[in-house]
């Protein structure tokens, strides 16, 4: 091998390696005693909200939530003085591809993609990196949860729900393969100037053939299932939770006439658990969802409108303008950067509310209603007796930038830390700048 070929492969090795240097914190220990947080405001995440409140969890769940003023003083285990903080339910981030890739650049850390179009029998789970260093920044956020969603290809595969304190994806692990994602074929495109094309936006003349294509892989899966199934094919086995309603089918869709489209798949081949992802123009079509019973995950609040003749704020008020129509919805957080600025999560909840929600409406958004659309409402989403005791103190609004400051957290009952890479580089140049003042 060649000393040009050999840089090739030695300078991305020595790029992850060094990207590697601060590994994650250590997973928290099982909780040992119970846990008693008094005082503070309590945000329940179903919109109600108790001022002074009486939070009590043991072995990982939560037992009481009630008014502190109600309750006796005889608080059992560590007592937490929360006076003055507010306490939250931990921020679920779903369709993130968080712990797929930790260095862009580096071919060898980026697991998010593989190659074929329908890949339903392939399983984001096993490829997440439960040490990134990317998923532990979500964590001073409140950004506790995740859904960890492959990328790519028609069919890109199924995702898992993770919490953001574990050793491996075992221990990460919530609720295995909960559905697949399907990204929906686009009804337009924009001219490729590269071939001579216009650059404006025009129909694709190949959507109905892949619509079609899609519907084929459905339609054949399913007739094999009916079979004797001698012969192995993994695409259509993976496909048999999906006919039973065991698993989600998260479509991932923009347009108008694409949801339209969507719908018209999902009575077609009888799809009971169907959720819209992105839903853009969702607006448009919000009777017909409200019929179909289609949940939506809305695109990434901090974004631009799409169409020049879209209201400039179109994206900011979206989730509420559906949610005020009687929809199911959620914040995700997909797009540009979009590992990195999925601890904004939070945030993109607090833009809402600056265009018509109200903060308890907002918060169900990355909460309660995440949890439900996702199928863990059971055990987590609100602060709720029996439920995980998944949880955070924030000195002030959890959903604003300038007043989100997380003081302990906790996932399952454990005290985790929320020691970052970044807080560790913000406490050395603290430090080096005090050093220059004292000279």
């Amino acid at each position: 091998m060649s000393m040009k070929n050999l840089k090739q492969y030695i300078l991305p090795v020595l790029l992850f390696i060094s990207g590697s240097a601060f590994a994650q914190q250590t997973p928290a220990p099982e909780q040992s005693r119970p846990v008693t947080i008094v005082g503070a405001t309590a945000h329940i995440g179903n919109g109600e909200v108790i001022e002074n409140s009486l939070i009590i969890f043991q072995n990982g769940k939560i037992t009481t939530v009630s008014d502190a003023n109600s309750s006796d003083r005889q608080y059992p285990g560590t007592v937490i003085d929360a006076k003055g903080k507010h306490v939250y339910p931990g921020f679920i981030a779903p369709n993130s591809s968080l712990g797929l890739v930790e260095i862009d650049a580096v071919r060898q850390s980026d697991d998010e993609d593989e190659l074929g179009e329908l890949l339903p029998h392939v399983r984001s789970i096993i490829a997440y990196n439960a040490e990134s260093q990317v998923v532990e920044s979500m964590r001073p956020n409140g950004v506790l949860v995740g859904q960890i969603a492959p990328r790519g290809g028609r069919i890109s595969g199924t995702s898992s729900i993770v919490q953001f304190d574990a050793w491996n994806w075992e221990d990460a692990v919530l609720k295995e393969d909960d559905g697949i994602h399907v990204n929906w074929p686009n009804s337009v495109r924009r001219g490729r100037w590269w071939e001579g094309e216009d650059r404006g936006i025009k129909a694709n003349a190949d959507y109905q053939e892949n619509v079609r294509t899609l519907s084929d892989f459905f339609r054949n899966a399913k007739a094999y299932l009916a079979g004797s199934q001698e012969q192995a094919n993994l695409p259509f086995q993976a496909m048999k939770k999906v006919f039973t309603g065991d698993q989600k089918v998260y479509v991932h869709a923009n347009g108008e006439k694409e949801i339209i489209d969507i719908l018209t798949f999902k009575k077609e081949h009888n799809l009971n658990n169907l959720v819209l992802v992105g839903g853009y123009d969702a607006l448009k079509v919000v009777d017909e969802l409200k019929a179909a019973n289609v949940p939506v995950l809305v695109g990434r609040v901090h974004s631009t409108p799409n169409l020049e003749d879209n209201h400039y704020d179109l994206p900011y008020k979206l989730a509420h303008l559906l949610q005020q129509e009687g929809l199911l919805v959620a914040l995700e957080t997909s797009g540009s950067m979009e590992r990195m600025n999925s601890r904004n999560l939070p945030f993109y909840a607090g833009t809402v509310t600056g265009y018509g929600a109200n903060k308890e409406d907002a918060l169900k958004m990355i909460t309660l209603n995440t949890a439900k659309i996702l199928g863990v409402d059971d055990s987590l989403g609100s602060l709720e007796a029996g439920k995980d005791a998944t949880l955070f103190i924030s000195e002030g609004d959890a959903l604003d930038m300038r007043t989100n400051k997380v003081s302990q957290a906790f996932i399952r009952g454990r005290e985790i830390s929320l020691e970052s890479h970044q807080t560790e580089l913000a406490k050395r140049y603290s430090d080096k700048f005090e050093q220059q003042e004292k000279k």
